[in-house]
Parts: C-alpha cells; sequence; structure tokens
C-alpha cells in the first residue's frame, strides 16, 4: 500500500512538474541572476538595498496604520516579501511588501471587525491572497490584467486616498474613537460623520506635532528629494516629541513597543465557526486583494523591464507575489505587493541583482530585532501625517485629467469607481468599477456596421450609392463587418429582420468575409433568424465565411440548417468571388439568371448625418 500512495505521489509530482514547464513558469529563476558577478555589484546592490530599507521600513509602519494593525505587521510584510520574492521573481528590480492600494483595501474590509478578529482572521486572509496568486501565475491568469480600464484604477487609488486623509485626521488631531464592531467607519461619510462628531475632543499636542511634521516633510522633499524624507521626518519628529515628554510633560498618544517574542511564527487558525464559514467570510476579500496586487504588480514590473530593455513575465512576477504572501501568513504579516515608490527606488540607486531586495529586507529584519522598543517614542500624529502625504500624492492629477476627457466612457468610469469607493467598501468598489468598464466597452463593441452592396454593371462589387434609383428588390446582400459575440447577436437579428419585411424579398445574402468572434449566442440569433425567414419561404445564404466562422457553425451543428450549399468560404486571392456564387445561388433558388438586387441599408446612417 506504501508503495502504491508512493507511486501516486510521484506521479502526482511528475505532473505537477510537467504543467508548470508547460506554462513556461521558473521555480527558481534567482539561479539565472547573479552570471558576471563581482564586487562593482555587490556594492550597488548594497547601496541600494539600504536605500530601500531606509524608506520600506517607515512605509510598513504607515501602511499598518492605514489599515488599522499594529505597526509590526506592515514591517514584517515588507522585511518577508523582500527577502522571499526575488527567489521566484522574474524582475530583478521588483520591490514587494505592503502598499497604498491593499491596505486601503484591508483596512475598508476589516473597518467592521474588532482589533482582536482582525488579527485572528489577517493570517488565514494573507494565505487565501497567497494561494490564489499562486495559482493564477501557474494558470497565467497575469496577462489578462492588462484588460483592466486605466481609469478604474485612477478612480480607485483617487477614492481610496481621500478615504485614508478622511480617516487620519483623527489621529492628527488626537481624536480616539471607540472601537465598534457593528458600525465602524467604513466609507468616507461615516468616518466624517463620526470624526466631525468628537471635534471637541481635539487636542493641541498632536496637533502641533502633526503641523510640524508636515512642514519637515513639505521643506525636505523639495529641497532635498533623493534624500529618504519619510524616514528622517519621522526620526526628527520623535526625537523632537522624546525630549518634549521629558522635559515638558507632553503627553499624546505613541504606538505600543513590541518584541522578539511578538514576532514569532504562527500558523493561520481556523475560528469556533468552521473552516467553511472562514472561507465564506474572507475568500471575496481575498479575491479582491489579490486581483489589486497581481494590477499592481503588473504595473510596476512593465515600467520598470522598459527602462533597462528586459522583457518582463507578468505570470513569474505573480508568481512571487504568490509565494511571497504565502510566507506572510505564517510570519505575522499583512498582504504583499509590488511597490512602485519602492521599486523605483531600488532602480534609480543603481540595483544590478535580486541581492539588492534580499539585503533590504535583511536590513528591516534588523531593524524589527532593535527598534522595538522606540515604537513608544513614535506620535501616532506624526506618522498620520506622514500617511496623509503619501495618500496625497497618489492622486495623479494628470492622469485624471486624461480619463475625465478622453472618452465619455472613460469619465463614467473614473466617476463611478470614485463614487463607489466613497460609499461602499473598496473590495467592491474596484469589481464594480471594473464591471461598468467592461459593459461599456461590450456597448460599444456590440454595433456590427451593416451597409448595403451591389454590382456594378461592370460585375464590380460596389458600396451602393443613395442617389441611383434600385427597382424593388428580390435579393438583398448585407455585408456585415465587426465582431458578432453575444452582445451584437441580438442587434444582428433584429436588423436583418427588418429587411425582411420588404414583402418583395426572397434571398438574403449575408457577407461574412470581415464579420468575426461568432460565440453561442450569435449562432443561436443567426439559427433564429434562418427559421424565422425559412417559415415567411425565404431563403439565408452566406457569403465570405471565413475559416473560424465555418468552424463555428460547423461545431455548432448549424450548416446542417442553412444547408451546406448556401454556404460559400472567402477565397483570400479574389474576395468577391464567395458573393458571385451566393449570387447565382440564389437565382438558382429563384428560378432565373437575372434578378434584381436591392442592398441592405442601415437607417442609423441617416440619424448620424442628421446629427
Amino acid at each position: 500500500m506504501n508503495r502504491k500512495v508512493r507511486w501516486w505521489w510521484r506521479r502526482l509530482g511528475s505532473r505537477v512538474g510537467e504543467f508548470v514547464a508547460g506554462n513556461s513558469i521558473d521555480l527558481f529563476p534567482i539561479r539565472k541572476g547573479f552570471r558576471g558577478y563581482n564586487a562593482s555589484s555587490l556594492r550597488a546592490d548594497s547601496t541600494a538595498g539600504l536605500n530601500v530599507a531606509l524608506l520600506a521600513f517607515p512605509q510598513g509602519m504607515a501602511y499598518a496604520v492605514i489599515a488599522d494593525l499594529p505597526i509590526q505587521y506592515g514591517i514584517i510584510s515588507g522585511a518577508i516579501a523582500t527577502l522571499v520574492a526575488p527567489i521566484f521573481s522574474g524582475s530583478r528590480h521588483t520591490i514587494l511588501g505592503p502598499t497604498n492600494a491593499t491596505a486601503f483595501m484591508l483596512f475598508s474590509s476589516f473597518a467592521a471587525f474588532s482589533m482582536s478578529d482582525r488579527l485572528f482572521y489577517l493570517p488565514m486572509l494573507v494565505l487565501f491572497v497567497g494561494i490564489l496568486l499562486t495559482i493564477g501565475a501557474l494558470f497565467r491568469v497575469a496577462e489578462l490584467v492588462q484588460y483592466v480600464s486605466r481609469s478604474v484604477v485612477v478612480g480607485y487609488i483617487t477614492g481610496a486616498a481621500v478615504l485614508i486623509i478622511a480617516n487620519q485626521v483623527r489621529h492628527v488631531l488626537g481624536i480616539e474613537l471607540p472601537e465598534t464592531t457593528s458600525d465602524g467607519p467604513k466609507t468616507f461619510f461615516t468616518i466624517l460623520q463620526r470624526t466631525t462628531g468628537e471635534l471637541d475632543e481635539t487636542q493641541w499636542q498632536p496637533a502641533t506635532l502633526g503641523v510640524a511634521t508636515f512642514l519637515i516633510w513639505f521643506v525636505l522633499q523639495k529641497k532635498l528629494p533623493k534624500l529618504p524624507v519619510f524616514a528622517i521626518t519621522l526620526i526628527l519628529i520623535s526625537t523632537a516629541y522624546y525630549f518634549l515628554h521629558r522635559f515638558s510633560g507632553w503627553e499624546v498618544a505613541t504606538f505600543e513597543a513590541f518584541s522578539v517574542s511578538d514576532l514569532k511564527p504562527k500558523l493561520p487558525e481556523i475560528s469556533p465557526r468552521g473552516f467553511f464559514t472562514d472561507v465564506s467570510r474572507l475568500i471575496g476579500l481575498a479575491f479582491s486583494i489579490a486581483f489589486l496586487a497581481a494590477l499592481e504588480n503588473s504595473v510596476m514590473s512593465k515600467t520598470l523591464a522598459s527602462r533597462v530593455g528586459d522583457r518582463p513575465d507578468v505570470n513569474q512576477d505573480m508568481l512571487s507575489v504568490g509565494v511571497a504572501n504565502l510566507a506572510a501568513s505564517v510570519t505575522g504579516g499583512m498582504p504583499a505587493s509590488g511597490s512602485l515608490t519602492r521599486s523605483a527606488l531600488n532602480f534609480s540607486s543603481g540595483a544590478v541583482s535580486r541581492l539588492s531586495s534580499i539585503i533590504s529586507g535583511l536590513l528591516c529584519v534588523v531593524g524589527l530585532l532593535l527598534l522595538g522598543d522606540f515604537m513608544v517614542h513614535v506620535p501616532k500624529s506624526a506618522l498620520a501625517m506622514l500617511v496623509m502625504c503619501i495618500a496625497a500624492s497618489v492622486i495623479n492629477r494628470h492622469h485624471i485629467r486624461i480619463s475625465l476627457y478622453a472618452t465619455s466612457s472613460d469619465a463614467a468610469v473614473l466617476i463611478t469607481t470614485f463614487v463607489a469607493a466613497l460609499v461602499m467598501p473598496l473590495n467592491v468598489a474596484i469589481f464594480l468599477g471594473v464591471g461598468i468598464s467592461i459593459m461599456l466597452y461590450l456597448r460599444a463593441a456590440s454595433r456590427p456596421y451593416l451597409t448595403e452592396y451591389e454590382f456594378s454593371e461592370q460585375g464590380e462589387l460596389r458600396e451602393a450609392g443613395e442617389k441611383r434609383a434600385r427597382p424593388m428588390p428580390a435579393i438583398s446582400i448585407v455585408h456585415v463587418e465587426g465582431d458578432l459575440f453575444f452582445g451584437a447577436s441580438e442587434l444582428f437579428r433584429t436588423q436583418i429582420q427588418k429587411t425582411s419585411l420588404d414583402p418583395d424579398l426572397k434571398v438574403i445574402i449575408l457577407r461574412l468575409k470581415n464579420a468575426r468572434h461568432l460565440d453561442a449566442t450569435s449562432v443561436v440569433a443567426l439559427e433564429e433568424l434562418v427559421n424565422f425567414l425559412n417559415a415567411k419561404e425565404r431563403n439565408v445564404i452566406i457569403s465570405g465565411a471565413t475559416k473560424d466562422v465555418y468552424r463555428v457553425l460547423k461545431n455548432a451543428g448549424s450548416v446542417r440548417l442553412i444547408g451546406r450549399e448556401n454556404i460559400f468560404l472567402n477565397n483570400p486571392k479574389n474576395p468577391n468571388l464567395s458573393t458571385r456564387n451566393a449570387l447565382k445561388r440564389a437565382q438558382e433558388i429563384l428560378g432565373t439568371t437575372e434578378a434584381d438586387i436591392r442592398i441592405f441599408y442601415d437607417p442609423t446612417k441617416d440619424k448620424k448625418k442628421g446629427s
């Protein structure tokens, strides 16, 4: 029995290996990243790793604050992700860790949870995110992310930034809101309502530190932008508060210290409600965060790869994000994604290989072990102000303007996603934006172009002239151009049925040379059209059908209904030959060698001209 089990596992492992190899996923790409590596490369990677660590450590704290989690969760996520991801990543400049977008979404969805519930469910949530991303990479779904409209991303980021700024105002003002589990701050308006209701609790000391933080950050950002402004600002304000607390008695809210014992690995746990209850509670949020992480990482890796001429592999990078989240789920981290700011810093600092990410992660681990006791000197108002500065910096006015004025559809998607981000959980808002953008695209793509054609006196197929008088038709040639997928099928069938209202019409020739993407819905619509016309003793002939169109009709069994003798395939050398043959077939059906021909006229053309 044991031999049979071992054989089964070997066979399973072999099949998995074959599947992974067939999908071009490398399970250990880092081994190829150090060819020609030398001492100069090591110095460059060490410098870049230090620069990234100086940004990653305080940013990890900030993103944990955004998600309303203890600050060590953000630092751990950044440290573990930068250590693990380079082993599996296809990009040599990618830096992973917590990001604005994923922290925004986590905050919005966990807002109604108590702190104990957040900390209990977080490892399971991060595990689900890692599993979804890893499976997605193996099935190469990262390539589908490119079809997400940029307007959705801009609307989501803008709305989430406004939401986070509103949520951090209370920390800057020193307002402590009571923790609730039923009606917690979930949306922009509920946050605003609760904050304004407690304005009389504002304390001047944290507000003063918040204003000072902004002034220092702003000046350094303008005068010395190449320095680690975030870290320097936080250190200066924390030092100032230390002396103010010691010598002037200032008391403001600070963060809790943490020790090495708080950082020990912990496996995800199942609640007393049961595993399937936990899955139903977390899987929707996990899908949203995984989708957003894949989107962020894809945009970031392509941007950096284009600067150095590398060839990005978004599925390989998606695998690295998945494995990084799997590692974070057992070490106490929050969800990790590709950070554009830290990755750009890594690139601009001269990083040569993936080792810069590993060095950054090691430095963050050292910081975790040495600086935990000093967190009690970091004012919450100062870090909250820095979070607000980060959130404001991701609002890209140029991209907003492009999305608003490029097309009406882009504007609708941007506004819908932005408003949704303010009034509903962010994991719902982003999918609502994606859904709206897809519907608007399908609406635009589901309008096949139908125009009228006729044969000239010289036997050439030409577009019919509106001023040429034509006799009442016996045959109609309908030239169909465009996509005939499910969104266009009903419009296609309805317009052709309108054509058949002519009592003298006996045969309709559907010229499908430029028709594309038939699917089950369009085939059903075509069959209904054929049955409708046959019931009125009229015939349908198809001309110019491509091999793909014919294959769909054959697989669906529609060739038998239409009649193989009534289908004429396209001849690339003579595109009009199939229509000529279809015309001869129509004359055979009519029992004549000559027939009056009228080409279908699309009435919407008049409306467009009139407008």
